[in-house]
């Protein structure tokens, strides 16, 4: 599933508006780019809750418990989120030999 949208008219990453499933590809290009970027579900709810990320990534397979604080507060806040398939898949994208439950772009 795919969102778009953005906080104060904010500009969604590129790779946010490819097809779905979405082009890790693209993600791991856009997250490699970012000046400042987290990895982790403790990281990425502060970055949401301190910051304004202009995407968030959920992997489709994290624990719901895990990641429902996080797409809660997505959802109330209209940031972008990119689901990708699996958490070995999204800590590739991030560069990390891990799997990672979400991870964010924030600038």
């Amino acid at each position: 599933m795919l969102l778009t949208g953005g906080r104060d008219g904010a500009t969604i990453p590129e790779c946010a508006q490819s097809q779905d499933p979405p082009d890790l590809a693209a993600i791991e290009r856009c997250f490699r780019a970012a000046r400042r970027k987290t990895v982790g579900t403790k990281q990425t709810l502060k970055a949401i809750k301190n910051e304004s990320p202009r995407l968030v990534l959920v992997a489709e397979d994290a624990d719901p418990q895990v990641v429902r604080p996080i797409l809660e507060l997505c959802r109330e806040r209209r940031l972008a989120v990119v689901r990708v398939a699996s958490m070995l898949e999204l800590g590739r994208c991030c560069g990390i030999e891990v799997g990672a439950a979400t991870a964010s772009v924030i600038g």
